[in-house]
């Protein structure tokens, strides 16, 4: 057999053909991701032998007669002889661990993986397959844009997938994009961006326009890693960046998560919480060996995917967000993040989140939503980011419509203040069907040293204004604020964060088993019921 090798585009290394396959095109010695065919690409993400590709869907092949160097019924059929390939995209149905999911995939070699009618009829083919039967879809994407050749026909299509997608919304249906290198113009601009979680390898560039069109447009120098993979995950735009070894799992873990599950989870006897000196719990509560959100969903989650990013501007680092799951039972998990080291709690914001923290959070809820998860958020904040840059984006607003959508969540949501419950930054991700407390974290309007500052113009009084506020479990639980609270380890979860993990999702398995029998309307019912009776006497005493 001929011994041939092949040149790594980034590093210029010589990798020997059979170790470039086994590294599924990606350079051993610098982790260049190398293009790979269509047909690799389903071996390498579906079950092997599970692929069924769909029939060629009819076209116009071409609706403008266009010709340029040569006419373009020419460079379709170059462009087939080249590639072996009918279009610049394959799909079919399939399985990943197991479970049925409809695929679609681009190949850059067929004419720039550009988007024509035949694509846009593929794409659309798939979504509807995808919502008609229930099974996921996924797509990857490797395209220079619309197809100019069919001009405003190819245009069209990007509204025509547009439209599928929106489908899979109305039918909810997860849908998954996984972003290769390069995917810009009409398919970023539709379909590309459209799915409910989108995954990028590490490196590919993803954009509306080119940066080439972008300098000769605006006459500016782009920033070092523009429209790379690393720079899309910070400014909010993917929500994980996930080498090609690891696609097929990370896939399977989002398909599984989108099945039914019928847990059977225990009731825990109720927990009445020690009488205590407010103070004392305020600063156990702010003890920085405490678990924090990352910590619970290692210990209590199972194949945690953390997601990333608002699609609007920014990631927070001051929200964890993804989806895993809890013996069995699939969930979106949202909590505030603040950290251990100095340096951790620096990076993340003292676990005060911006406004694009909050409004990541709310696309994840609506995600949770649209596929029947339950969500478990983690309160951990001494407040919302109050900083300039978090009121030009909008933070008030951030909070408010948070509150709003929570409100309308048709799943189970379970709330767990499992630190500092700090005002409105804290309630923006607690308006629950139950709310549960850690023994030794606290819940206020304000900070206790806030209060001190403006009713005794000391910060020194803080500990005044924690007794007074009642911030502590055992009063928030006789005022009906929250429903139950979790026990911690003796000398608080700091201790023994393992064992503080076990009676956090004891309790927690324990509020969802009363949730999960009732439906939607139910679930906005008893959530509107729940809040709807604060400061009103004879609705508290209900």
């Amino acid at each position: 057999m001929e011994e041939r090798w092949i040149r790594c585009r980034r590093c210029q290394a010589m990798i020997h053909h059979r170790r470039f396959g086994r590294a599924l095109g990606v350079c051993p010695e610098c982790g260049c991701h190398h293009p790979v065919t269509a047909g690799q690409r389903v071996e390498q993400l579906l079950d092997p032998g599970s692929f069924r590709p769909f029939e060629t869907p009819e076209v116009v092949e071409d609706p403008l007669g266009f010709v340029d160097a040569v006419p373009y019924p020419e460079r379709i059929a170059a462009a087939r002889a080249a590639t072996g390939l009918h279009e610049a995209a394959v799909g079919g149905r399939g399985t990943i661990g197991g479970r049925p999911v409809v695929l679609v995939v681009m190949d850059f070699r067929f004419l720039g993986g550009s988007l024509g009618a035949a694509v846009g009829e593929l794409v659309t083919l798939a979504a509807e397959t995808s919502a008609a039967e229930r099974a996921p879809l996924i797509t990857v994407t490797a395209s220079g844009g619309a197809r100019m050749q069919e001009g405003v026909i190819a245009l069209m299509q990007m509204a025509k997938t547009a439209q599928a997608f929106a489908g899979l919304d109305a039918a909810g249906v997860l849908s998954v994009s996984v972003i290769a290198d390069p995917t810009f113009g009409g398919v970023a601009a539709s379909f590309a961006t459209l799915a409910d979680v989108i995954l990028i390898e590490p490196g590919a560039r993803l954009g509306f326009a080119g940066p080439r069109v972008i300098q000769q447009t605006i006459r500016q120098e782009l920033p070092e890693g523009f429209q790379t993979a690393e720079f899309l995950l910070e400014h909010g735009m993917v929500d994980a960046i996930v080498p090609r070894s690891g696609l097929r799992a990370t896939l399977s873990s989002l398909v599984s998560a989108s099945s039914d599950v019928s847990p059977d989870f225990e009731a825990v006897a109720p927990f009445i919480p020690p009488s205590r000196e407010p103070w004392d719990v305020v600063l156990l509560a702010r003890e920085t060996g405490r678990p924090t959100t990352a910590d619970y969903a290692g210990l209590i989650l199972d194949d945690f995917l953390r997601l990333h990013g608002d699609r609007v501007f920014g990631d927070s680092p001051s929200i964890v967000a993804g989806i895993g799951r809890l013996d069995g039972l699939p969930l979106m998990l949202i909590g505030h993040q603040k950290g251990h080291t100095t340096r951790d709690r620096t990076a993340s914001n003292f676990g005060m989140p911006s406004p694009e923290g909050y409004r990541m959070a709310a696309r994840l809820m609506r995600l949770a939503d649209k596929l029947g998860l339950p969500v478990l958020t983690l309160v951990d904040t001494p407040g919302a980011y109050p900083g300039l840059s978090a009121e030009e984006r909008g933070q008030a607003l951030a909070i408010a419509e948070s509150q709003r959508l929570m409100a309308q969540l048709t799943v189970p949501v379970v709330t767990v203040v499992t630190g500092e419950g700090g005002s409105g930054g804290a309630l923006a991700l607690a308006v629950a069907n139950r709310v549960l407390i850690s023994a030794n974290a606290w819940y206020s309007v304000i900070t206790p040293e806030g209060c001190a500052s403006i009713l005794w113009k000391s910060a020194a009084e803080a500990p005044r204004a924690a007794a007074a506020l009642k911030v502590e479990a055992g009063e928030l639980l006789r005022l009906r604020v929250v429903d139950a609270v979790v026990e911690e380890p003796d000398g608080g979860a700091h201790t023994d964060p393992a064992k503080a993990a076990a009676l956090l999702g004891a309790a927690v398995r324990a509020a969802f088993a009363e949730l999960l029998p009732l439906s939607g309307p139910e679930l906005v019912r008893q959530r509107r019921d729940r809040f709807r009776r604060f400061g009103v006497p004879e609705l508290t005493r209900r």
